[in-house]
Parts: structure tokens; C-alpha cells; sequence
């Protein structure tokens, strides 16, 4: 196996960084592997994952979203002004830029997301920008909406709101842009009823003991797609229990382990 760092255009001419995980051999699919809220392609279990797809037989590519504020380094957040302008739009335009570059007409290409990551892939294929193999879900909310009435009222009129990064310390914001393309084009962001167009299979992952995203999303999700296999990983915290950062030879937790010997019998 070997490793590659790149760097392409995203939404709205912003940078993606990336690094692709290739097999020795001729591969027998793509993954793509989108973040979470705050995350960025180094986080936690983000390079053990892409390795075992790697080992696998699978050329797995990890990418920062263009709006991550995250650009090439695991640090700090290097953009806070693009992570404010992020909306599901540019993140399903990151995805529809990506597949462009890197699916392969003889190759199953899979789409994997983590939390908000997650929402993103099956917004992409329920919105019919493309087509893909199958969807890896991990713990992903059910809505795209998340705020409550208060923040949304806020970011109405200050036109932001704070989310403090635990991580680096910094106060990041979330910009109206990402409240008020939901407001003008609500089907477009109507998750479960975009998730019923879905032909292909999806596999729904969820630890049970989740305090970020109640396990209950798995099910609402499930519920939606017509080809559902749903995992609850019990003990499993919103990151299955992984450290950041974590080696990409490191030990799994049992519940990194559970999630990936479901995702390898699923494939």
C-alpha cells in the first residue's frame, strides 16, 4: 500500500486537501471519505480507516471539505472565514467535484461520511448528482436543519453564530449562508424525503451510547432507504470510542473494530 497528498478546486474555487490510500494491486473500488462538523481528513479514525480500505483492495481517498477552515495540516482551524461560509451546497459540490475526479468507469465507486459528513453523501445521491455503489453512514443526524429555534432566530439577525472549537480553542461561527439556502430551497435539504430516491444499498451506522446524535437517526434514516443494513454499536460513543489523534497502525477500540468488520462483511 501507498499514500499520496493532493490538493484540487472545490466549491467556489476553494482548496480541497487530500491524501489517497492505494492498494499494491490493481484496485476493486473508490472510496471517498467525508468528515463530520469540525472534522478534517487527519481526524481521529479518519487514516486507520482509509488504511484498512487500502488493505483491502480499495483506493480510499480522504479529503477536507473547500469550507473546513481546515486546509493540508491537523492543526488549527487555518480558514475560520470559509468554515463560516459552509452550507450543505458547497459540500455536496465538493462530493460532485470529487466523484469527477476520481471514480472510475470499470470501479465501484462508495461514498463513506461521518456526522455531518454523512448527511452530505445521501443529500449528493438522493439529490441525483451522481450515481455510486453504496453509502457508508456513520452517525449521522437525520435532518439537515440541527439548530434550534434561538440560534435560528440569532443567525437571522447577527448574521452568525458561535461554535467553539473544543479541539484548537478557537471560536469559530456559523454563517447565515448555511441557515438561509435551507430556508430557499427546502426540498433540497428535506433529508429523509430526498433519502426515499436512494436505489443504492446503505449501510447506517450508529453507537449506541452517542451524546452528539442520538442513535434514533439511524432508525429515521433506515426507514427511509429502500436498501437498508443498520449497525447500533454497542458502547459506542460519536466517534466509536477513537482518540485524535490515532495512529494509522494503532489498536482499534472495540467499537472502531465492530464498525469495521461490518462495513468489510457489507462490502
Amino acid at each position: 500500500m501507498h499514500t499520496n497528498d493532493w490538493v484540487m478546486k472545490g466549491s467556489g474555487g476553494e482548496c480541497m486537501h487530500g491524501t489517497t490510500h492505494s492498494p499494491d494491486g490493481e484496485p476493486k473500488g473508490v472510496v471517498l471519505l467525508a468528515h463530520g462538523f469540525k472534522g478534517y481528513k487527519d481526524y481521529g479514525m479518519f487514516p486507520w480507516l482509509a488504511e484498512q480500505f487500502a488493505a483491502l483492495g480499495y483506493r480510499a481517498h480522504r479529503f477536507n471539505f473547500s469550507h473546513s477552515g481546515m486546509l493540508g495540516s491537523d492543526g488549527p482551524f487555518e480558514r475560520p472565514d470559509l468554515f463560516k461560509l459552509a452550507t450543505w451546497n458547497t459540500q455536496v459540490e465538493d462530493l460532485r467535484i470529487l466523484y469527477g475526479s476520481f471514480a472510475q468507469d470499470n470501479l465501484p465507486t462508495y461514498l463513506f461520511g461521518h456526522s455531518r459528513g454523512g448527511v452530505a453523501c445521501l443529500l449528493a445521491v438522493g439529490r441525483g448528482e451522481f450515481d455510486v455503489a453504496g453509502v457508508m453512514s456513520l452517525s449521522a443526524p437525520s435532518a439537515c436543519n440541527y439548530l434550534t429555534a434561538e440560534s435560528q432566530e440569532t443567525l437571522l439577525e447577527v448574521g452568525c453564530i458561535e461554535s467553539p472549537s473544543s479541539r484548537t480553542d478557537q471560536m469559530l461561527h456559523v454563517g447565515l449562508p448555511f441557515l438561509q439556502e435551507q430556508r430557499d430551497d427546502p426540498a433540497s435539504h428535506d433529508l429523509l424525503a430526498l433519502a426515499e430516491s436512494i436505489e443504492s444499498p446503505v449501510l447506517i451506522l450508529h453507537g449506541e451510547d452517542d451524546p452528539t446524535v442520538d442513535v434514533s437517526c439511524a432508525q429515521d434514516i433506515a426507514g427511509a432507504v429502500k436498501d437498508a443494513t443498520v449497525v447500533c454499536v454497542k458502547g459506542g460513543n460519536h466517534v466509536f470510542n477513537t482518540p485524535n489523534p490515532f495512529p494509522v497502525d494503532g489498536t482499534p477500540s472495540l467499537q472502531l473494530k465492530t464498525v469495521w468488520d461490518a462495513i468489510e462483511k457489507w462490502l
